[in-house]
């Protein structure tokens, strides 16, 4: 049963590979169904953006060093 699980975070390690400085940090928050990525830590945002399908891109000056997944979970029904 735990090699199933390992297999589905095997599958992030192109999008880490790709990611800026090659580190990503992910936390889910379950009461607000928003899914929390970030790419710098500490990160300190100084400016975000909302695109059209509700997430949020956040920057520090020009550097996107994450962005928030509002309604993540009806996310998964979408590409399951």
């Amino acid at each position: 049963m735990a090699i199933a699980d390992i297999q589905e975070y095997l599958k992030l390690i192109p999008a880490v590979n790709r990611a800026p400085q090659h580190a990503v940090w992910l936390t889910y928050d379950a009461e607000a169904d928003t899914l929390y990525v970030n790419y710098k830590k500490p990160s300190h945002a100084t400016d975000s953006e909302m695109t059209d399908d509700d997430v949020i891109v956040r920057y520090e000056g020009e550097e996107i060093i994450g962005f928030t997944v509002l309604h993540a979970s009806k996310r998964l029904k979408k590409t399951a």
